[in-house]
């Protein structure tokens, strides 16, 4: 995704509403544990049409799981550290 894209107030809101939709964590989770290892350069379309979810869900979902990958592999929806006891 461009930079350009990423500042967009437009990208924004669909970021925020594909964070409303209760099946993403799920859908996200599955992407990047099992459709990125088998299919690397999976495009927004075909995941799309794999999961049979929204294009802005799936764009949403790439986008985020590149962002991950390029800051070192961290997910920051998954708790870092050992747990508190």
């Amino acid at each position: 995704m461009t930079a350009e894209l990423d500042r967009s107030p437009l990208w924004l809101i669909l970021v925020e509403v594909v964070h409303a939709l209760p099946m993403y964590p799920s859908h996200k989770a599955y992407v990047r544990d099992r459709l990125i290892i088998e299919s690397p350069d999976i495009s927004a379309e075909e995941l799309s049409l794999r999961l049979d979810i929204p294009l802005g869900e799936a764009m949403v979902i790439l986008s985020e799981i590149a962002k991950e990958e390029a800051e070192g592999g961290e997910n920051p929806e998954e708790p870092r550290g050992p747990a508190p006891t």
